[in-house]
């Protein structure tokens, strides 16, 4: 019976750590996506309508104002973004308008995408994982809602539920985190435990959120740059 016992244990050990894994690949795959779309790479008109001519656009995002564009991003691919900035949507034919970019676009399976006004915000939930280009886009936002349901019902480790609920809303990485470290670092091999420590609790918990979503919105940023310099 203790080895029956025991078997079950281990096996309900694997299980959580399959589920642990798959949600935080489906989580990276994500902020990598956001991270990328956040940070499209500066590109001019004539590159854009080559592309389209090409068929080589899977995606297109565009603000308007009656019918005249002031911002243009589009992809070529699930990772890497491209936009032409305002000025040089104004031509000396006059501006650029919604008509040209659909017949610059031609095909029809390429998706559009009109961003009007507010695009999130407002409340302490993060918007990146609701917010994700691509065919993943739903994946991401599932995987987000099971892991902070994970964490509610669950004992964490270094903090209390509401240290973990700022730090998933604020800090805007929690689900990540909460994934690679709770109730035990994923890197730590069967039976190892970490030390005993202190849990935080919900306001120490609400500043710390505080800091990483400081030092994510930089991170961002950075990475971003940095993409920008790689593709040139």
């Amino acid at each position: 019976m203790a080895s029956d016992a025991l078997e079950v244990r281990q096996g309900w050990r694997i299980v959580g750590l399959v589920v642990r894994c798959v949600l935080l690949v489906v989580l990276l795959w994500g902020g990598l996506v956001t991270l990328l779309s956040l940070n499209p790479v500066p590109r001019t008109q004539g590159e854009f309508r080559a592309a389209a001519a090409a068929g080589r656009i899977t995606a297109v995002e565009f603000r308007e104002q009656n019918g005249d564009l002031s911002y243009v991003r589009w992809t070529e691919g699930p990772l890497v973004w491209r936009w032409i900035s305002p000025r040089p949507l104004v031509e000396n034919s006059g501006a650029y308008t919604v008509t040209d970019l659909r017949r610059d676009l031609g095909d029809d399976s390429v998706r559009t995408i009109n961003i009007r006004g507010d695009t999130g915000g407002g409340t302490f939930l993060p918007s990146w994982p609701f917010q994700v280009r691509g065919p993943t886009a739903g994946w991401v936002a599932v995987a987000w809602v099971l892991t902070i349901l994970i964490m509610l019902g669950s004992t964490p480790r270094l903090g209390n539920r509401w240290a973990w609920f700022w730090m998933f809303g604020i800090g805007q990485v929690g689900a990540i985190l909460f994934l690679l470290l709770e109730p035990r670092p994923l890197w730590f091999r069967a039976g190892e435990h970490p030390a005993p420590r202190k849990r935080l609790e919900g306001g120490f918990g609400f500043l710390t959120a505080i800091g990483f979503g400081m030092i994510t919105a930089w991170v961002t940023f950075a990475l971003g740059q940095l993409v920008n310099l790689a593709v040139g």
